[in-house]
């Protein structure tokens, strides 16, 4: 995978996590044909680069924290 596409990707993560629409680690792995791990790797990339990206394990999803 390029640069650009990685890119892309690593947009469409962060737009789903930010609308609420993130559904699931196996259902993203397969729109983007790579494995739930690759998946995992992106938004920890995402958290490095600053996004507060959480994980609610009550409802099992992915969201960002919004600053009180």
């Amino acid at each position: 995978m390029d640069y650009l596409s990685y890119e892309k990707r690593l947009e469409y993560i962060l737009e789903l996590i930010g609308k609420n629409r993130f559904r699931s680690l196996a259902h993203i792995a397969k729109n983007f044909s790579c494995s739930t791990r690759t998946v995992k790797r992106m938004i920890a990339h995402l958290r490095e680069t600053g996004h507060d990206i959480q994980y609610d394990r009550l409802e099992k999803k992915y969201f960002i924290k919004k600053d009180e």
